[in-house]
């Protein structure tokens, strides 16, 4: 079976430990999976940067190796994503969007329980590389994420962050650093917010792959023409030999007090009627 599960440690001298946030895969039931072939481990100490679109230093995937990525989650579409990953005992990194994880917090925890790891990508996926935003108002953006995904998962997340467009102003850069958070760019971009067809999605990534050999791949859970393309891109990666790898945080990123309140206050005011909506609205004709 190919799925096997080989411990590599980078950047770190430690054992097979892993963020609280990731939650072991179940024992994988296909014979024929694709699975992972290599799991790693990233000590984030000085937030180093993974993804040669930006950063150069750390290139740890072996040819013909894949590490997964999707931002924006989650989303009603996410749950189509994790099934077709299961299907394949496939394991990835969600970068995950602070609001989007108020607001679906049970499918974000299906992401954990899945086996995959949890980063973050801003509380309302603000680019913090716009000339009108401050250093500060950046911040925020990143710690409420952190807040909103922590306090959503009832765990913490990994201390991996994914800037929305790609956009790594210099001072945020440093800021993560000193917040001990990996920056995550890609190596191949999947421009899936442009296709319109999960043909699309899959002949990009497949193409970028045949030209580099490897790399971390970009895509969105949010999209549903990537939700419906992930089978198949699987399978065409089983059959040209490609290999998954998947990375785990050495530890955990530790959300900041004040940004905890903030998230309490975002919450909306409880209501004494729990009932789910099916219950509460019904169409009569």
């Amino acid at each position: 079976m190919r799925r096997t599960i080989a411990c590599a440690i980078l950047i770190s001298a430690v054992g097979c430990g892993g963020a609280l946030a990731q939650t072991p895969a179940a024992k994988c039931e296909n014979p024929n999976a694709l699975g992972v072939s290599r799991t790693v481990e990233i000590d984030t100490t000085g937030g180093p940067g993974f993804g040669f679109e930006h950063f150069k230093q750390h290139d740890f995937l072996r040819d013909k190796e894949v590490l997964l990525t999707f931002d924006d989650g989650p989303w009603p579409t996410t749950p189509k994503v994790l099934q077709a990953l299961a299907d394949e005992c496939v394991r990835a990194t969600f970068f995950i969007i602070g609001k989007h994880a108020t607001y679906y917090p049970d499918i974000l925890k299906k992401v954990a329980q899945g086996g995959h790891t949890v980063g973050t990508h801003t509380w309302s996926h603000a680019d913090l590389g716009r000339k009108n935003i401050t250093v500060e108002q950046a911040k925020d953006e990143i710690e409420k994420g952190i807040s909103a995904v922590n306090a959503s998962l009832g765990a913490p997340a990994a201390p991996f962050f994914r800037f929305v467009a790609l956009r790594h102003p210099p001072e945020l850069v440093t800021y993560l650093g000193e917040r001990n958070i990996a920056i995550f760019s890609t190596d191949m971009d999947s421009f899936d917010f442009k296709a319109r067809r999960p043909e699309q999605v899959v002949n990009t990534i497949m193409n970028k792959l045949k030209k580099f050999g490897k790399g971390i791949v970009l895509m969105h859970d949010f999209q549903h023409h990537t939700a419906d393309a992930v089978p198949e891109l699987l399978k065409q990666l089983k059959e040209g030999g490609y290999k998954i790898v998947h990375m785990r945080a050495k530890d955990t990123v530790k959300s900041i007090a004040k940004y905890d309140e903030m998230i309490k206050k975002e919450a909306k005011l409880p209501t004494v009627d729990q009932r789910p909506t099916a219950s509460v609205v019904r169409t009569v004709e």
